[in-house]
């Protein structure tokens, strides 16, 4: 409490939003002058209902949840406890505001199980008794796209300094990046504010399309990066009238958005990383590893792929994976492998979409690789050439995605049965709104034909 209170007090903040991640990585909480945060925070009294975990991303509660212990129809409040180590200035305010992460926990001081933050925390609980230490470093893609206040008409590139807006592929191209330098500079100067970590940025290969680079580190500590910097970047592009958009294939005839997590595990104690031996050969454990993720990545689709949109990105020949196949600096398959070092040695997950909650994607890529370890799963013969000439053996929607997830019980049992069930009940909520919405093309194509 001392340190947040000479933070606050040091750059006299005016109000601190209290920040939690919900299931789809929404930015839930409170805002509250300073003082009264400070004194909240210190007297154990920062509330909110346990409900916003099962909240959908219409906002809605599913009416599931509360039929079970999942989530009480009573909607009892849960505690926010402030980690220290998020709090940051939010530098789009004129008044000075600062924000915090928060974990959930009941009265008695159990945390909420169903909190994604407690999600990953779970899984790195489960590393750090085995003596490893896991290192991750998120790679997320994103759109900028046109301010689109209608739903039913498409989303286009925006204008840029030249006055027009991108109407081919520009992967890689400097100056394609460059006609967004006002909103870049502001993307830069935001993440300097509140202590984001972030390296490179790069044109993808969609209209307007970009990618931004973590330095690698911490699993907990770049899902707070990646959550932060989502937002970061939306305020900045709309400070330029521009929507900056993750969700994960936005625009039909272009690219998806994808959230690559390249992770290795290092020896807790001497630092040393435990996926290669020093001669530089692939070691026993990284083999199970990436096995784990072949195994039950497709299991654990909704956490990595957790919206109907979704699934429209994983289709071949778009940068995008349809399979789980492993190969060394091959792009076409599920589990790529960077050339490295042997201190570098890891394994890039290129199934996330960038609309994925970065806490329950990371946890699930690493869940998955924990399994295959923990079981000495044994992984298939890398592959040569091109993956998308081999089956497509990844959920095609999110229903088949969730009929998968909720029959894979080494899942369940690690993640715990009630964040999966809350899992379920949620993106089953989803599905069913989504399916009672006409879309412009049955209107175009059914409308006056059948």
């Amino acid at each position: 409490m001392k340190h947040l209170d000479d933070w606050l007090n040091d750059r006299k903040i005016d109000e601190v939003e209290c920040l939690v991640p919900d299931m789809s990585g929404i930015a839930r909480g409170k805002i509250l002058p300073a003082k009264k945060f400070l004194k909240s925070a210190r007297d154990g009294n920062l509330r909110l209902p346990e409900s916003i975990f099962v909240q959908t991303v219409t906002g809605e509660y599913p009416e599931e949840a509360e039929d079970t212990d999942v989530a009480s129809d009573t909607d009892p409040d849960i505690y926010l406890q402030p980690d220290p180590e998020t709090i940051a200035l939010v530098p789009w305010y004129k008044a000075p505001t600062a924000q915090v992460i928060n974990d959930a926990y009941y009265g008695d001081g159990r945390p909420v199980e169903i909190a994604t933050r407690a999600v990953l925390k779970r899984v790195i609980e489960l590393y750090d008794e085995k003596g490893w230490r896991p290192v991750v470093a998120p790679e997320l893609e994103f759109f900028l796209v046109q301010v689109n206040t209608d739903p039913d008409l498409p989303l286009q590139p925006p204008v840029g300094q030249s006055g027009r807006a991108e109407t081919g592929r520009q992967s890689y191209g400097i100056d394609a990046t460059n006609e967004f330098d006002p909103i870049f500079e502001d993307v830069y100067d935001f993440c300097e504010a509140q202590g984001l970590d972030i390296d490179t940025l790069t044109h993808e290969s969609g209209a307007a399309q970009m990618e931004i680079n973590f330095n690698h580190g911490d699993p907990l500590w770049l899902a707070d990066q990646a959550f932060l910097f989502k937002r970061t970047v939306r305020h900045a592009a709309l400070r330029h009238n521009v929507y900056a958009t993750f969700m994960a294939k936005p625009l039909a005839n272009e690219p998806g958005s994808a959230m690559h997590i390249h992770q290795s595990i290092v020896d807790k104690r001497t630092g040393r990383n435990l996926f290669a031996h020093k001669d530089g050969t692939d070691s026993t454990l990284f083999r199970s590893h990436v096995a784990g993720l072949q195994r039950y990545l497709p299991q654990i689709m909704p956490l990595v792929a957790p919206n109907v949109n979704s699934y429209r990105r994983l289709q071949p020949y778009l940068d995008a994976p349809i399979n789980v196949h492993w190969g060394v600096d091959n792009r076409s398959v599920g589990l790529r492998v960077p050339i490295s070092t042997a201190s570098g040695r890891r394994i890039e997950n290129r199934l996330a979409g960038a609309d994925a909650n970065p806490y329950l994607a990371i946890a699930a890529s690493l869940a998955c690789g924990y399994l295959g370890m923990i079981e000495k799963l044994k992984p298939t013969k890398q592959i040569e050439g091109s993956a998308y000439r081999l089956a497509h053996t990844l959920p095609r929607t999110l229903y088949d995605a969730l009929q998968r997830f909720d029959a894979c019980r080494p899942i369940r049992e690690l993640l715990g049965d009630r964040f999966c069930r809350a899992v379920d009940y949620v993106k089953r909520a989803e599905l069913e709104a989504y399916q009672r919405v006409i879309s412009s093309w049955e209107r175009e194509h059914l409308l006056l034909n059948v």
